[in-house]
Order: structure tokens, then C-alpha cells, then sequence
């Protein structure tokens, strides 16, 4: 088992997120896991990431606050315990549109090397 105590966790900076503080819990250069990256980002209101698309999986899971997924145009808004995934290739853009932090779980799968 690999512990990793919050206070321990680093900051890092997310290609193409923007109002947006991540921190990465696990994998890449976090180290404790070779199968996928698990971080907890934190988007300010008016943040968020894309639009844009890449290879891995991902998951998404709003732990407070609200956040749009726009996949293929289409709009949806996660609240605090929905998630989704966005699959391998999926163009998607994520906002915040509130008026409070809105702080999600991200898991990405990683290839077998």
C-alpha cells in the first residue's frame, strides 16, 4: 500500500487549464501508481481546460461545487458527487460557471508501456 497524506501532495501546472490550482495524488511524477494519474483541481469561477482532446480516459467527479462538460457541443452540468468520462479522443471543454471554487477528482488512464 502506498499512503500519500495531502499535506504532502505538489502542485502542478495542467497544460491548457486556465483560473485552475492542481494537485497530483498519484502517478507520473507523483510516483504509487503505473496504471493511471489521480490529481484533485481546483477551478476558480470562470476556470477551466480545452477545448481540446487526447488519447487517455478520464474521469471526472465534482466533490463541491458545479462544473459544464461540453462534449460535441453538447452541455452538461455535474454537481457536487456526479461524474463522468470523457473517453479516449473525446474533444471536451470543462467551466466553471458558478460563483464558487469548484474542486473535481481527475483520474486519466495511462497506456501499458
Amino acid at each position: 500500500m502506498h499512503v500519500k497524506r495531502f499535506s504532502d501532495v505538489k502542485a502542478y501546472d495542467a497544460p491548457n487549464h486556465r483560473a485552475c490550482s492542481s494537485l497530483r495524488l498519484f502517478g507520473a511524477e507523483a510516483g504509487g501508481t503505473k496504471g493511471l494519474i489521480a490529481g484533485v483541481s481546483h477551478f476558480l469561477p470562470g476556470g477551466g481546460a480545452g477545448p481540446d482532446a487526447s488519447p487517455p480516459e478520464k474521469v471526472y467527479f465534482v466533490l463541491e461545487g458545479e462544473l459544464t462538460v461540453i462534449v460535441n457541443g453538447k452541455e452538461t452540468v455535474l454537481k457536487k458527487h456526479d461524474s463522468c468520462v470523457i473517453e479516449p479522443n473525446e474533444h471536451r471543454e470543462i467551466i466553471n460557471r458558478g460563483n464558487e471554487v469548484c474542486t473535481i477528482l481527475v483520474a486519466v488512464a495511462m497506456p501499458p508501456k
